[in-house]
């Protein structure tokens, strides 16, 4: 990619990062602290989106960058999906839900325009 010499120069790794913190954030406190697997899993899932950005950066081919920015964008789904799980059992309020997915869906967006720029452009 033009112009992006590390993964942290990646607005995909950043807005992934800003998920990570907002999710750790939200999970130190109330009830969402006590419920020891769901805490865990939601934030491993965050992590996770984070992680396999930084790590398929570093790969030799787009083809392989895209296969971990797949499971990156899929580790936003769970995050997603994990915090429907919250608000369903009261641990987080709806204001929270909402300003947490709407952060879900904006890295989201940004891995799948990588993925798509990746997979029309392919170059190494």
């Amino acid at each position: 990619m033009p112009g992006v010499n590390r993964f942290e120069d990646l607005e995909a790794w950043k807005k992934s990062r800003e998920l990570v913190a907002e999710i750790y954030k939200i999970s130190l406190r109330g009830p969402l602290n006590r419920d020891f697997g769901l805490k865990n899993q939601l934030c491993r899932a965050a992590v996770s989106s984070m992680s396999n950005i930084a790590e398929g950066f570093t790969r030799n081919s787009d083809k392989d960058f895209a296969h971990f920015l797949d499971i990156a964008r899929a580790s936003v789904s769970e995050v997603k999906s994990l915090l429907y799980v919250a608000l369903d059992v009261e641990y987080i309020k709806k204001d929270s839900f909402q300003r947490l997915y709407v952060l879900a869906e904006s890295a989201q967006s940004l891995i799948g325009g990588l993925i798509s720029y990746l997979r029309q452009s392919p170059r190494r």
